[in-house]
C-alpha cells in the first residue's frame, strides 16, 4: 500500500520531481565547453543543414521521445489538468529510462483543443525521435493521434490506445492456443468502448479476429448501428445483434476482455461462455471479476488480469518501451499495426520458452512454464527488451518505414548490454525476498526510522516483522506516523514468555566466557541480546540491530551472541553495489582491520558464496597496488598468497589477483597486458587487501559516483544477523533486510 505522505516525501525530497537532464559528454574544462557550444557546436549545426538525417549521429534527438498530454484523462484522477498531470509524465519517464534507457522530455500542453494540441506538437517534432500521447479523453484523444500520424514524420504513438492492446494481443494468441482454438473463428466479447478498448478491438480484427465475431458493449450495452451517442471510433464496431446486454452477448464466446470498471461480469456470465472460456478483466484497480472468484467459477477458464499480483498481469509497461526502442534505433517514420503484433508476438512466443533461472527464484511460487496460468513472460525477464525491441525494428525495415539499415545479430548484442544488471537487481531481490516469508526481529523497535521500515516490508511482503521494545511506546510512534503495523508482534524482553528460555540459551553460550546465570539474565535484557538469543531459539529467523549504537559495540554483540559458523574461521562483510549497469560485490569493508593472506582467502570464498546466493555468478578479483607480481612487498605477496589459498579452497571459483582495479574492471586492458588472466569478464566481486581500502572505496561510490551500497552484510555467521550502520535511513534498512532475507533463504535452502 502506498500511503499519501509516503509518496509525497518521496516526490518532494531532496531535489523536487523524478527526472534531471545530465550531459552525456565531458563538459569542464574550457576547451570542452568551447566543444559544447561556441564555436564547437556550429560544426554539426551545418552537418545537419545539409543534410537532416545527420541530427541522428550528432544530437541526442534519436534516443528522445516527447511524453504528451493535457491531463484530460488521468488514470484515477480524470480532468485535472496538465499541471496536475506532470507527477505522472515524470514517472513515465522514469519508466522509460529503466526499462529501454529512452530519454524523455515531458510536455504538458494547457489546451483541450485538438487543433491546438496538434499544432503545439507538430512545431516541435525537430525536438524529438518519437512521441508519446498519454491521457488524453476520447474521442479528442483519437482524433489528435490520427493528425499527427498524418503530419509527422516521427512515431507517434497512443499510449492509452496500444500499449495494453499489445500485450493483450500476445495473451490471446497463447490463450487460443492453450485451448486449441483459431482466432479467426473464436467469438470474443469486449466491455469498454473507451481508448483501451478501442485499441484491444483494432489488434484483434488485425490478429485475425473476425469483425463479426467481435461484440463490443459499453454501459449502455451493444454498439451498434441504430444507436445515435456513439463517435466515429465507436461506430468502427458497431454490428447488429440480438443480444443487446452483456449477459446475453457472453452466452457461448469463448474470450471475454474487460476495459471498464470493476464488478461488470459475473460468475454466472463466465459459467455462461463456451468450453475453455478465456477471462481477461484489465480494469484497474480493480478488475471486471476477482482472479479468485474468476478461477473459482470453472475449472477449464484461463484468466487474466492488470493486476502485477497475480499471473498472466497484462501490465502496459511490458509493451510501450520496447516499442520505442526498437523504432527509434532504426529513426522510424511511424509506428505501424504490424509493429505493434511484431510486439505481440514476440512476447507471446517468449512465453513459450525455458524462463531464466533468476526469474525462476524471484517467483518461486508460482507455475513458470508456459500454461493457463503463464500466457506472459514476467516484466523482470531481461530478454523481453531484446526480443520485444528487435521484433519492432525488423518489422519496421520490412515495411519500409526505416530510416537505416538493422544487422540482426549486431543489434540482439546491443540491445544485451544496453540496460545492464544494476538498477533492476532490487526488484528482483524483492520478488525473491516475498518467497521466503522469514520472520525478522528488530532489536530497536522503538525507533521512528525502523518502524517506517517495518511499514514499507509489510506492504512489499519482504519480510515478516518482529519489533522489540514497550508495545505502548511503538503503538504510539505508529499510529502518530499513520502506520498501519497490523499483527506485527511486539515483544517486552522482560514480558516476553520466551525470556527464560533465551536467559537459558544465553547462558549455555557463554558460560565458558565468564558469563554466570544472573549476568546472563541481566544481559539478556539487553534488546539486540535477547533478539540474538531469538534467532537462536528459532523464534526468529533473522536479526537486525544496530540502529541506534555504534557499529562496533553491536558488532562485538553478535560475535558473542551468534559467532560464526562451523568451518568459518572469522566473520566478514560484504557490500552490494548497484551500478547503473552492473552488479558488484565489495568485501570486507566493515569488519576484518587488517586480514590476513588465510582471512581474505576465506572473505573471496564467503563472498563468492553470498553473490552466488542473490543469482550473480561471481568472478573474484583480489585488489592490490600491484598487477600480478610487477611489485615485490608484504602487502602484494599477502595478496598473492590469499589466491593462492583461496583455490585449494574452492577449486570451481572463478578468481584471480593480486591486481589493480583497473585491470579488474577493464575488459580492454586485460587483453592487452594481461590475456593470461583468469577472469574472462569483468570482476563482480572485489576482495580488498584491508578495511580501509574497502570502505574508502565503497563510500567514495556512494557519495561520489551513482552507486547505491547495500550493506553492510555479515558473512559467515552461525545465524542470519545483520548491523546497521548509525542512524541508517528507512531506505537502507529496507535494503539490507532484502538481502539479508534473500541470502538467508537461499544458503538455508
Amino acid at each position: 500500500m502506498i500511503r499519501r505522505h509516503d509518496s509525497l516525501e518521496y516526490h518532494a525530497a531532496g531535489r523536487p520531481g523524478k527526472i534531471e537532464v545530465r550531459p552525456a559528454k565531458p563538459c569542464v574544462t574550457p576547451r570542452e565547453m568551447r566543444l559544447a557550444y561556441l564555436p564547437g557546436a556550429s560544426f554539426p549545426a551545418e552537418e545537419i543543414a545539409a543534410d537532416p538525417s545527420a541530427a541522428f549521429r550528432f544530437t541526442s534527438r534519436g534516443n528522445l521521445v516527447g511524453v504528451v498530454t493535457n491531463g484530460t484523462a488521468v488514470p484515477g484522477l480524470g480532468a485535472v489538468g496538465p499541471l496536475a498531470a506532470k507527477p505522472m509524465q515524470e514517472g513515465m519517464a522514469v519508466l522509460f529510462k529503466r526499462l529501454a534507457d529512452l530519454d524523455v522530455f515531458d510536455l504538458e500542453i494547457d489546451t483541450t483543443d485538438p487543433e491546438k494540441f496538434v499544432e503545439t506538437v507538430a512545431m516541435l517534432e525537430p525536438t524529438f525521435g518519437a512521441v508519446n500521447l498519454k491521457d488524453i479523453r476520447a474521442p479528442e484523444g483519437l482524433i489528435i493521434y490520427e493528425r499527427l500520424l498524418a503530419r509527422l514524420r516521427i512515431p507517434v504513438f497512443h499510449e492509452n490506445l496500444y500499449s495494453t492492446a499489445v500485450v493483450a494481443a500476445a495473451a490471446l494468441l497463447n490463450a487460443l492456443d492453450l485451448t486449441d482454438k483459431r482466432i479467426d473463428g473464436a467469438r470474443v466479447v469486449l466491455c469498454g468502448a473507451g481508448t483501451v478498448g478501442t485499441g484491444c478491438a483494432r489488434l484483434f480484427v488485425k490478429l485475425g479476429v473476425r469483425p463479426e465475431n467481435l461484440l463490443v458493449y459499453d454501459r449502455d450495452g451493444l454498439l451498434h448501428s441504430d444507436r445515435t451517442d456513439l463517435h466515429a471510433y465507436q461506430r468502427e464496431f458497431a454490428r447488429p445483434h440480438p443480444s443487446a446486454s452483456l449477459g446475453e452477448g457472453l452466452r457461448g464466446a469463448d474470450v471475454f476482455v474487460g476495459a471498464s470498471a470493476a464488478g461488470v461480469l459475473t460468475p454466472e456470465m463466465v459459467r455462461s461462455m463456451a468450453r475453455f472460456p478465456i477471462v481477461f478483466a484489465l480494469a484497474t484497480p480493480e478488475p471486471e471479476i476477482d482472479y479468485g472468484v474468476a478461477r473459482a467459477c470453472r475449472k477449464d477458464v484461463i484468466v487474466a488480469t492488470g493486476l502485477g499480483q497475480y499471473p498472466n498481469a497484462i501490465l502496459d509497461l511490458l509493451s510501450v518501451p520496447y516499442v520505442f526502442r526498437g523504432a527509434l534505433d532504426v529513426q522510424a517514420t511511424s509506428i505501424t499495426e504490424g509493429m505493434l503484433l511484431a510486439a505481440a508476438r514476440a512476447l507471446a512466443d517468449l512465453a513459450r520458452e525455458e524462463v531464466p533461472e533468476e526469474v525462476v527464484r524471484a517467483y518461486a511460487d508460482e507455475t513458470m512454464a508456459f500454461g493457463p496460468s503463464y500466457l506472459l513472460p514476467k516484466p523482470i525477464d531481461p530478454r523481453i527488451l531484446v526480443r520485444e525491441s528487435a521484433a519492432v525494428a525488423e518489422q519496421a525495415v520490412r515495411e519500409e518505414v526505416a530510416g537505416r539499415p538493422l544487422e540482426a545479430a549486431a543489434y540482439h548484442e546491443i540491445l544485451t548490454t544496453r540496460i545492464g544488471t544494476g538498477r533492476e537487481t532490487m526488484r528482483g531481490l524483492i520478488l525473491r525476498a516475498r518467497q521466503a516469508k522469514l520472520r525478522v526481529v528488530f532489536s530497536e523497535g522503538t525507533s521512528e526510522a525502523i518502524l517506517r521500515a517495518c511499514g514499507i516490508l509489510l506492504d512489499e511482503g519482504i519480510a515478516s516483522p518482529v519489533l522489540l521494545g514497550r508495545e505502548r511506546e511503538i503503538r504510539e510512534k505508529a499510529d502518530r506516523l499513520s502506520l498501519d503495523l497490523g499483527g506485527v508482534p511486539i515483544v517486552e524482553p522482560e514480558r516476553s514468555p520466551r525470556f527464560g528460555a533465551c536467559v537459558e540459551a544465553y547462558f549455555e553460550l557463554r558460560k565458558r566466557r565468564g558469563v554466570m546465570r544472573d549476568a546472563a539474565a541481566r544481559l539478556v535484557t539487553r534488546p539486540d541480546i535477547f533478539a540474538a538469543m531469538m534467532v537462536r531459539c528459532g523464534d526468529a529467523d533473522m536479526l537486525i540491530a544496530g540502529y541506534a549504537s555504534h557499529y562496533v559495540e553491536t558488532l562485538r554483540t553478535m560475535l558473542q551472541a551468534i559467532g560464526p559458523a562451523p568451518g568459518v574461521r572469522k566473520v566478514s562483510s560484504h557490500y552490494l553495489v548497484l551500478l547503473p549497469r552492473d552488479v558488484v560485490f565489495l568485501a570486507d569493508c566493515a569488519v576484518q582491520v587488517d586480514p590476513d593472506a588465510t582471512d581474505l582467502a576465506e572473505i573471496a570464498v564467503l563472498a563468492a558464496r553470498t553473490s552466488r546466493a542473490l543469482g550473480v555468478e561471481p568472478r573474484v578479483a583480489m585488489l592490490s597496488f600491484s598487477n600480478f607480481g610487477s611489485v615485490d612487498h608484504p602487502h602484494t605477496r599477502k595478496v598473492r598468497r590469499a589466491v593462492a589459498l583461496a583455490r585449494e579452497m574452492a577449486p570451481d571459483l572463478r578468481i584471480d589477483g593480486e591486481m589493480q582495479l583497473a585491470a579488474a574492471r577493464d575488459g580492454a586492458l586485460r587483453r592487452t597486458c594481461f590475456p593470461f588472466a583468469d577472469i574472462d569478464r569483468d570482476a563482480n566481486v572485489l576482495v580488498f587487501p584491508d578495511l580501509q581500502s574497502g570502505n574508502l572505496t565503497m563510500h567514495s561510490l556512494q557519495y561520489m559516483g551513482e552507486a547505491i551500497p547495500i550493506g553492510p552484510v555479515l558473512m559467515g555467521t552461525a545465524l542470519p544477523a545483520h548491523v546497521l550502520q548509525y542512524e541508517a535511513t528507512v531506505e537502507q534498512v529496507v535494503n539490507l533486510t532484502t538481502v539479508g532475507v534473500v541470502e538467508a533463504a537461499a544458503l538455508r535452502a
